[in-house]
């Protein structure tokens, strides 16, 4: 069992958090304002969706995004893409350093609103994996699990059949434990596909507009892709 430490503290993170405190792992979770984010109020004076959960699940420690990287062995980023780049440097890179960071976010840009698409500079010919990599070179940056639902993420039985999950790095030891670590969650071997280095990342990415589309036609998220030849 390792400690594991999750940047975001939104459906995934939290998704992600229950998932692993229940398979034993040692989880913090990291967000900006330890307070302001459990005593922020929800809807009509209840308590916010988060302050419910962690109340859920006590064994699931709270820290800033510095105090959660400091404590992971291993660092999940399931913050939001285009604040991806700040949430990483309020972790400070000497809690990156040499560290596997498993990126699992999207470049999505919701500035003209729903459907987002990607946002340019991340896209094309670069990828928000790539840029994390560059911006924090000490850190082993695998990226996987970015293409589907969180549900899926950490319970692939949860749909029938073969589907596949995509993972991406530049570091082969990386890939090797991330891919141990998604077993973990019950992924194959054969359903794990990998692409290569994190350029790779740059196709993975720009799954996200078609994923979100089918989702908007079939109104759940509770489905994925295969590949059949």
């Amino acid at each position: 069992m390792q400690k594991i430490a999750i940047l975001g503290t939104g459906t995934v993170g939290q998704t992600f958090g229950t998932r692993l405190a229940g398979l034993g792992h040692e989880v913090m979770i990291g967000t900006r304002n330890v307070q302001e984010k459990l005593t922020a109020p929800g809807k009509d004076g209840a308590k916010n969706g988060f302050a419910s959960w962690h109340e859920k699940n006590p064994t699931i420690k709270l820290g800033t995004f510095e105090e959660a990287a400091a404590f992971g062995e291993m660092i999940l980023n399931v913050s939001q893409g285009a604040n991806t780049l700040t949430v990483l440097n309020l972790a400070k890179a000497k809690n990156l350093d040499g560290k596997i960071l498993v990126d699992i976010s999207n470049p999505l840009d919701f500035s003209k609103g729903m459907p987002p698409g990607l946002i340019p500079e991340l896209s094309n010919f670069n990828s928000l994996g790539e840029e994390i990599q560059k911006t924090f070179p000490n850190a082993k940056v695998v990226k996987t699990l970015n293409t589907m639902w969180c549900g899926i993420m950490v319970d692939p039985a949860l749909i029938k059949g073969d589907h596949v999950n995509y993972i991406c790095g530049n570091d082969e030891a990386a890939k090797t434990t991330v891919k141990t670590f998604l077993k973990g969650f019950g992924w194959k071997d054969e359903n794990i596909l990998d692409l290569g280095d994190l350029s790779a990342a740059r196709g993975t990415e720009a799954v996200l507009p078609v994923w979100l589309r089918i989702y908007g036609a079939k109104k759940m998220g509770a489905f994925n892709f295969n590949i059949v030849s």
